[in-house]
């Protein structure tokens, strides 16, 4: 199959079906919350009409079949003929799935395959009124499932007019044929040709004179053709034409049982939007000009340029850092000036390229609705999912990285979190357990929350797990606090699970979760309360582009601390420091804090270097657990672009990239949990 013709047409199909297919995950998984909400069935009849509609105009078949059969089941819940069950729920989720799955397809330049026959037959079923069962009978079929021929449409029209303009529409559209081969559409100019002779030729749509008879016509729309509809009046002409909410099938129906007296009702009227006197051709111009520049205000643009962009503007805040260091050596007033302008332009630019970039984390969150249901129905748990702050902005690269850790996260709080509802009601709780998500922007992070009212974590139950799997001895197992143990489901390998299923069991995963946390410069931990539930807190910068440091020195090179590790800084007796299990610590404001010197690892010789008697501390914090990095030096906090390592240094361990100072030299950035997991 080929799109090579249509490919501007394709590109704004993957675009408003893509956001209309992520809409009805969660509208559908709504829907089996509150089963009678009309706008929500309507909503989604809806999103299934306009997929199947540019699927049909691309003639993507497999897509359109799928759709439309979807579409029929809830144009018969939305006429009340059928009740929405778990079990109707079901067989439609299916039927997204394969939606979805054709849409990759086509996405991929590829032709969709179509729904397993089944399925496409398990809808149609539903699609007849509750109680009814489908009679196969020897009459042939319409071209195209719930298409309608030649003279389905003949008698819609005697229903509508009356036998005589029906006549007359039918011998004024049968040269050009009412009905397109193959799926039932009728072309533009089909579609005047029967508005003339609802109407009176040139009377729809605002028409200069109208006869008495036809006053009442839609007022002038601002769409781009002088002759085009807008949605809404479109949907105004089908109210007319079908009744409100009805369909061509409906109106047929009645039509073939209504006694021949009741065949002629009055020609059908469309109601003015608004009663304006008409204006000359010439006088609507220019509004309709004014209101399509007015509807132009945004513009496709390709993710890699906007990342081009944002590499140039790095550069830029490289070549700002650099002039402030050298305006700072300058005693020259005007130069001072300069740079410090040069440094609101190039810090408003980094925002408004940034900004760009963002999406709402809903376009994540919009996943979860239908993950939490589909596992809870399997594990047989009742749980409600709710979602905050959804539409907090972040950058496009986490959205998608964060995508798949979430998921896991939220998967293992009603796998390991929310109890079965017999359990909840021995514990005096409620048999519907909850799951809340969350997400809020704190300064230049962002702040992402599972909680769950679950059993909760036993640190017992985790410590003699670690034992088990010879994490620690007993004795080592036994000095673990509370929330260090709670730290343990992060270890690799590590599972409070005796039975492998397919949702766990395996020990994998939560690991993997923290890894790629890390990798986004972030920070997970774990509160809990046993008996009450759990949370697990992220915390991911706004942006990977751009990182504010701190920048330190070690020797004489000079290295950047992740400003989201950094924690406290203070000036240190190293004479005052003392030795717990072997391990240096220093105590401030009587807490422990486990003490290194990070130069011995990363500096050549540094080892064997003697130690001053004053140095800075530096405590970095990695989820609950803080510590102390002795450094030689503070040079300052500075925002570094990060550049991936060369292919010598790539994998070193505790480094995360490098970026170039204000003055000129190479640092490298550490990455804080990965240096302490390879050297200490």
């Amino acid at each position: 199959m080929s799109f090579d013709g249509d490919e501007e047409i394709l590109q704004d199909f993957l675009v408003e079906a893509g956001e209309i297919l992520e809409l009805l995950s969660e509208q559908l998984v709504d829907l089996e919350q509150n089963p009678d909400d009309s706008n929500l069935l309507n909503a989604i009849f809806r999103g299934f009409h306009t997929v199947k509609g540019g699927a049909g105009f691309l003639q993507l078949d497999a897509l359109v079949s799928c759709c439309h059969s979807a579409e029929n089941v809830f144009d018969t819940l939305r006429n009340h003929k059928r009740k929405v069950t778990s079990e109707l729920m079901d067989v439609v989720l299916e039927t997204l799935d394969n939606v979805n799955a054709m849409f990759e397809e086509v996405r991929q330049r590829e032709a969709p395959t179509p729904a397993p026959q089944e399925l496409i037959e398990r809808l149609d079923q539903l699609a007849l009124p509750e109680g009814e069962v489908a009679i196969h009978s020897a009459a042939p079929a319409s071209a195209d499932q719930g298409d309608i021929t030649d003279d389905e449409f003949e008698q819609l029209l005697d229903a509508l007019n009356g036998d005589e303009t029906a006549s007359a529409v039918a011998s004024e559209t049968s040269a050009v044929g009412p009905v397109a081969s193959g799926n039932g559409d009728i072309n533009d100019d089909e579609f005047e040709a029967l508005l003339d002779q609802l109407h009176g030729k040139g009377q729809f749509a605002g028409a200069p004179a109208a006869p008495a008879a036809a006053k009442e016509t839609v007022a002038e729309t601002s769409s781009a053709q002088p002759n085009d509809i807008s949605n809404d009046e479109f949907e105004a002409l089908l109210d007319q034409l079908h009744g409100k909410g009805g369909s061509p099938t409906a109106a047929i129906a009645a039509a073939s049982t209504a006694p021949a007296s009741a065949k002629k009702p009055e020609p059908a009227k469309v109601p003015s939007v608004a009663k304006a006197p008409a204006e000359p051709a010439q006088a609507k111009a220019p509004a309709r000009e004014a209101a399509n520049a007015a509807a132009e205000t945004s513009v496709r643009v390709d993710t890699k340029r906007l990342d081009d962009i944002m590499n140039m503007v790095g550069e830029l805040v490289l070549v700002r850092n650099r002039l402030q260091r050298l305006g700072d050596q300058s005693e020259d007033e005007q130069m001072h000036k300069a740079v410090a302008n040069l440094d609101v332009v190039t810090t408003d630019l980094q925002a408004a390229v940034m900004q760009t970039r963002m999406q709402p984390i809903k376009k994540v969150f919009g996943r979860f609705p239908r993950v939490v249901r589909d596992l809870a129905r399997s594990l047989k748990k009742e749980i409600n999912l709710v979602m905050h702050g959804e539409d907090t902005d972040l950058d496009k690269n986490l959205v998608e990285a964060l995508s798949d850790p979430l998921v896991h996260l939220v998967r293992n709080s009603v796998d390991h979190g929310i109890e079965s509802p017999a359990e909840r009601e021995r514990a005096g709780k409620p048999r519907v357990g909850t799951i809340t998500l969350s997400a809020e922007q704190e300064g230049d992070h962002i702040l992402l929350l599972i909680t769950d009212d679950g059993a909760g974590m036993n640190a017992d139950v985790l410590r003699r797990k670690a034992v088990e799997k010879g994490m620690y001895d007993q004795d080592g197992a036994d000095r673990l606090t509370d929330q260090e143990c709670y730290n343990l489901i992060f270890a690799a390998g590590f599972s409070t699970k005796d039975q492998i299923s397919d949702v766990s069991g395996r020990g994998v995963g939560m690991d993997v979760v923290k890894t790629k946390i890390s990798q986004l410069n972030g920070q997970l931990s774990v509160v809990s309360k046993l008996g009450e539930g759990s949370s697990i807190v992220i915390k991911v910068p706004l942006t990977l582009a751009i990182m504010p440091t701190l920048m330190i020195m070690l020797a004489d090179q000079s290295f950047a601390l992740p400003l989201v590790n950094v924690v406290e800084i203070f000036h240190l007796n190293l004479s005052k420091t003392n030795v717990v299990d072997g391990r240096e610590c220093v105590v401030v404001r009587d807490k422990v804090f486990p003490l290194f010197h990070i130069k011995r690892w990363l500096i050549r010789g540094g080892a064997g270097n003697v130690e001053p008697e004053n140095s800075h501390v530096v405590i970095v914090s990695m989820g609950t657990r803080q510590v102390g990095f002795v450094v030689d030096q503070l040079v300052g906090q500075e925002e570094v672009v990060i550049k991936p390592l060369g292919r010598g240094l790539l994998g070193t361990p505790g480094m995360a990239g490098a970026t170039i100072t204000g003055d000129g030299r190479i640092a490298l950035i550490i990455d804080v949990p990965s240096l302490l997991q390879h050297y200490s």
